[in-house]
């Protein structure tokens, strides 16, 4: 065992610290790019929301399932210090290929802000995920473990006390990343277009890695460390294999029952073992509903964030973006730990409740399922408000007058008349076959008919400037502008050419009487730039749109004044998200309390209930709990199918319900024991043993079996 004298501050080793300012600068560097992940994939990748949520989930599942791997390599090979630092360096790597793949530039080579080669971007990025769940899953068993390590026998207290403060470390990191990686993906920048700012948003979390890793590295010479204690799970596993081998071959009457079917394994492994492998693998049978739990708590950053889109974002004064809603969760758990800790249990324990692990983890489920409860009624809310877009047989018009006469618009059913620069206050629903024929007059002048090129299954505006004058315009948004954004597009009523220059966006040669394209603009006051060979030199260019909310889209037209400049007149197409965001809280408030008394006191029963040289295989099948979670939300979100968000919820509201029923039951059964005792008994056995070496087989004691 290679060891330094360990130097000591406030009672701590000093090594701690180093372990610390590394797990936070982790966590940062993890949550952060986690928080972008699933916007990334439906924004630049161009994915839609259920193939993004799939991938994420998939990508989670991948990190929990990577802690297996950690603690084989680190027990069996390398030790817990060169795994760290031999995984982290790989972690870095990957955090670096996310961030080139959000780089538009790199394909962009015609220079029109849009990747040429998105399979490029994709394979990056998807290289870039394997190596980073790699990274942070295999590392993660090692670092508590390792920090554990640290303390001298009669440092119990400050041991406790510093898993507590790592649990903090971590929720500390994700919550700066991420407030302020949403803030940087917001920004514009790019080469030669300017974008959302993917690459300097996945890039900062990079940085914080490779800091992560300098700072473990430089506490190296302080450090306890251990030399690998050998391959305890294939121990587990072999000794588990064996048991069930034998209890086959020896399956007929004539062999007596033993009392636990891991007693088969006697012939070939000792008493000791076999012991330890029984605590294991009863907490192992108590984890099988588990990932329920987690299926519900990991949709914050898919389900949720997607949720949080339709909403509008403005809270009193401040402005909050879609992504940063997650932050909610770890402000709440910031707060609600300590006082868990120092107010809520010590009140259950005065009122004579015995709240043991297994109870709290219940009741941590339990508030799990009520949040889901909570935001369904939230998704009705918001579905009120939704605009209805056109089902794929009908057709959806709006007519939008942009001339100097009055004109009367007459469709089968429905007469409209619009005086000047005037619209329909919404649009008008046909069905395509009975949409027969759509006629334009004006007082004094023919009738018009409209020809049909009318798309079933979207919406369209009929731009109108005289009786015999009318364009047919498709409007190309089937759904509410994503996350949060607002739609603008220009509609130019000028004889030649304009083009338009909006925060950095252009707007392209929109030819006369016409509309350009939509593009996409965050919250807040915009400020564009009109030019055009026919505006006389003397009129002002620049102009100002109105505040912009979340989730609306406006058609901007430029009129001709009487002195021949250009003049703006604002038409809204959808209107913005009117549920607020704060609605939100309830259903974030339920799920941290959940998280608090169900994950905190999970990872302290598991430490509690394994034998000193598995805690590592138990903390291993924790964290193997979530990466089913995430695996089960693949399933539900991929076989279900629903039409409406709000039954999704529901469902999964239900099925945690159930679980928590059924672990209820189960915790009834477990017995909880005391592995230092177990243990304790063995030492004895042995002593006694080496004292009457004169007997080579004194018969042991089998160890009594706490009923299962």
């Amino acid at each position: 065992m290679g060891m330094s004298k360990s130097r000591t501050c406030f009672g701590y080793p000093l090594s701690i610290f180093f372990i610390v300012v590394n797990e936070f600068c982790e966590r940062f560097s993890y949550y952060g790019m986690r928080a972008l992940l699933v916007l990334y994939f439906r924004n630049f990748i161009g994915w839609n929301d259920d193939l993004s949520t799939a991938i994420y989930h998939t990508f989670v599942a991948l990190c929990y399932l990577m802690p297996i791997l950690g603690a084989l390599i680190a027990d069996s090979w390398l030790g817990k210090f060169k795994t760290i630092i031999w995984l982290s360096i790989i972690y870095t790597i990957g955090q670096g290929l996310i961030s080139i793949s959000s780089i538009n530039d790199l394909t962009d080579h015609n220079h029109d802000g849009t990747p040429d080669s998105i399979p490029t971007h994709v394979a990056l990025s998807m290289i870039g995920l394997v190596l980073i769940a790699l990274g942070t899953g295999g590392i993660k068993p090692c670092v508590s473990a390792f920090g554990g390590d640290q303390f001298e026998e009669g440092q119990e207290k400050q041991r406790n006390r510093f898993f507590s403060i790592f649990y903090l470390a971590i929720n500390a990191g994700s919550l700066l990343s991420t407030i302020i990686t949403p803030i940087l993906r917001v920004q514009q920048c790019g080469i030669h277009t300017q974008q959302a700012c993917y690459p300097l948003a996945f890039g900062v979390p990079a940085a914080l890695m490779a800091v992560s890793l300098i700072v473990f590295v430089t506490g190296s010479r302080m450090y306890k460390k251990f030399q690998p204690p050998g391959n305890i799970m294939g121990k587990v596993a072999k000794c588990i294999g064996f048991a069930i081998k034998n209890r086959f071959r020896h399956r007929s009457k004539e062999f007596p029952k033993r009392k636990h079917w891991l007693d088969w394994a006697k012939e070939k492994y000792e008493e000791r073992l076999i012991s330890q492998i029984k605590m294991v693998t009863r907490v192992m049978f108590l984890y099988i509903p588990l990932p329920m739990f987690w299926a519900l708590f990991d949709q914050q950053g898919s389900r949720w964030t997607l949720q949080a889109t339709t909403m509008t974002g403005r809270i009193g004064a401040i402005e909050i973006q879609p992504d940063q809603m997650q932050t909610v969760n770890a402000i709440l758990i910031v707060i609600m730990v300590p006082i868990f800790d120092a107010v809520i249990y010590p009140l259950i324990a005065k009122c004579g409740l015995n709240f043991t692990s297994l109870k709290r983890m219940t009741v941590g489920m339990f508030l799990a399922s009520m949040a889901f409860v909570v935001a369904a009624i939230v998704q009705v809310e918001i579905d009120k408000t939704l605009p209805v877009f056109p089902e794929a047989h009908h057709v959806q018009i709006k007519v939008l007058n942009i001339g100097n006469d009055n004109v009367t618009v007459s469709f089968p059913g429905e007469t409209v008349t619009l005086g000047q620069m005037s619209q329909t206050d919404t649009f008008m629903t046909f069905d395509v076959d009975q949409l027969t024929s759509i006629n334009v007059s004006s007082p004094g002048s023919p009738v018009t008919g409209v020809a049909q090129d009318f798309e079933q299954g979207h919406r369209h505006t009929l731009l109108v400037w005289g009786p015999s004058h009318y364009r047919v315009v498709k409007d190309g948004l089937n759904k509410k502008p994503d996350k949060g954004e607002n739609g603008i597009r220009f509609v130019n009523t000028f004889n030649n050419v304009v083009n338009i220059t909006m925060s950095g966006k252009v707007y392209e040669d929109v030819t006369s009487h016409n509309a350009s394209e939509y593009q996409f603009f965050s919250s807040g006051i915009k400020s564009f730039t009109i030019s055009s060979t026919e505006f006389p030199e003397s009129c002002p260019r620049d102009f100002e749109s109105s505040n912009l909310e979340f989730g609306g889209a406006y058609t901007y037209v430029i009129e001709r004044q009487s002195n021949g400049c250009p003049g703006i007149k604002q038409f809204e197409d959808i209107s913005p998200n009117t549920v607020n965001m704060a609605l939100q809280i309830p259903q974030y408030f339920l799920l941290t309390c959940g998280e608090v008394v169900f994950s905190v006191t999970g990872l302290e029963f598991s430490y509690s209930q394994a034998p000193s040289n598995m805690k590592s295989v138990l903390q291993a099948g924790w964290l193997l709990t979530v990466a089913v979670g995430n695996i089960i939300v693949l399933i539900v979100a991929g076989a279900g199918h629903f039409s409406e968000q709000w039954a999704e919820y529901i469902l999964f509201a239900a099925l945690l319900l159930v679980v928590c029923v059924i672990f209820a039951i189960m915790a009834r059964f477990y017995t909880y024991v005391n592995p230092v005792e177990v243990e304790a008994r063995f030492d004895e056995e042995e002593k006694k043993k080496n004292a009457g070496k004169g007997d080579l087989y004194p018969t042991l004691e089998s160890v009594s079996q706490t009923k299962m």
